[in-house]
């Protein structure tokens, strides 16, 4: 079985062509869901289950 991929905020922020700040800013405000966080380091991390989630909420196809 092959291990999921996960993705930072700054790679995630980048795929979506907005900056870190406002990803963050909108998980804050609740337009977008809460981010998984790495057990270890407790970074926000996503699937691109999640990239895809979150390219739709902002209206764009990918």
């Amino acid at each position: 079985m092959k291990a999921e991929k996960y993705y930072s905020a700054n790679e995630v922020a980048r795929f979506l062509g907005i900056s870190k700040q406002t990803l963050v800013r909108y998980e804050q405000k609740k337009v977008f869901p809460r981010a998984g966080r790495n057990k270890v380091n407790s970074w926000r991390e996503y699937t691109i289950k999640d990239v895809n989630h979150l390219r739709k909420l902002l209206g764009r196809s990918g």
